[in-house]
């Protein structure tokens, strides 16, 4: 940006200065220049200007005025003008997208004019490289947009995680490796108190665990069996009008009770060679099985049912998807007079798993 010479002028009010007109646009038939002044204010000096456009005429005034297609600009106007042109000449050699201008002094980010939040969901929108995210947390930025930032990478990984279960089962994919591995890698979605799962499965040689989860709370492990989404989770007694657990379920079951017992006396004072693995009273939670199309009987059959059996837990993948769902929208910012959209199963609020 080439810099020229600037006079500055005082007015006769003596409270205003002003500088020579700049020459904007110029044809044969008009000019339009911008005129810069000076205003000594008691909180300091107020640049503000006038953008002028001039009629060329055959007389001796030469230029006339054309107030009509004249603007006068105060400080506040000036400078919200010099941003404007300052952000989007910044961006006009890029392609069409949404842009966040960051103004950096010495590699530091200045975010006076920008919420945290909103910085970090524009960062985060970017950030897909591992590599990219393992600098970010070698680099030297402020609290606050850390967290901001943090937040908002784990809530993308929440979302993307919830979005890829969907897409299982509504491709209506039936392999227990697929839904095993999404479990392994998403404890969360069982609720906020497991955030961590064992990579020890084996609790005697002939008893291996799908998954074990360490409540944060008090480090507890409980357990988790996975079967197929497509198997059955309930029957209909049509004779005595009630609901029963399938054939699938009712195994499923005795094999979360063998776990449970062995577990007890294997690890009641820690696992043999993992003493950190403690049992204590541990839960199972048994997901089998789809209820999207269930009807509100259905579900507060298999609540009933639930409420009758002892440390042990029956859902659905349906049930784990909403749960994960209600999560990412409990913990995703929304306006103030508006409440999270919270897709569910209307039994979901039966559940306490």
């Amino acid at each position: 940006m080439s810099v020229g010479p600037i006079g500055k002028k005082q007015a006769r009010s003596g409270n205003v200065s002003y500088s020579d007109p700049v020459t904007l646009h110029e044809t044969s038939k008009s000019r339009i220049d911008f005129v810069p002044f000076y205003i000594n204010k008691s909180s300091g000096v107020e640049l503000a200007g006038k953008i002028q456009t001039y009629r060329k005429e055959q007389s001796p005034f030469g230029l006339l005025p054309v107030e009509e297609k004249s603007l006068s600009l105060q400080g506040n106007a000036i400078l919200k003008l010099f941003d404007a042109l300052k952000s989007h000449i910044a961006v006009k050699d890029e392609n069409d997208g949404d842009f966040l201008l960051i103004k950096v002094n010495d590699g530091t980010a200045q975010l006076a004019e920008h919420d945290p939040q909103s910085v970090a969901n524009a960062l985060t929108s970017v950030l897909s490289q591992d590599e990219i995210i393992a600098h970010l947390q070698n680099t030297d930025i402020t609290d606050e947009l850390a967290n901001a930032l943090k937040g908002s990478i784990r809530l993308k990984d929440m979302k993307a995680a919830v979005n890829r279960l969907r897409n299982h089962l509504n491709n209506q994919e039936n392999d227990e490796k697929i839904y095993q591995k999404w479990c392994e890698e998403y404890p969360w979605a069982f609720g906020n108190a497991y955030v961590v799962n064992d990579d020890i499965r084996a609790i005697s040689p002939h008893d291996h665990l799908d998954l074990m989860l360490s409540n944060v709370i008090a480090g507890f492990r409980d357990v988790i069996e996975l079967k197929r989404p497509n198997m059955e989770v309930m029957n209909y007694d049509s004779s005595h009008r009630n609901f029963y657990f399938s054939s699938e379920v009712s195994k499923a079951i005795g094999q979360c009770h063998r776990y449970l017992d062995t577990f007890n006396e294997v690890a009641v004072k820690g696992l043999q060679d993992h003493p950190e693995v403690v049992a204590y009273h541990p839960r199972a939670i048994i997901v089998i099985g789809r209820s999207h199309n269930w009807s509100p009987e259905k579900h507060r059959a298999l609540h009933g049912l639930n409420s009758r059996l002892t440390n042990i837990s029956v859902m659905t993948y349906d049930h784990l998807l909403n749960q994960g769902e209600r999560l990412v929208n409990l913990l995703e910012p929304a306006p103030e007079d508006l409440k999270p959209a919270i897709n569910q199963d209307s039994s979901w609020n039966d559940f306490e798993f």
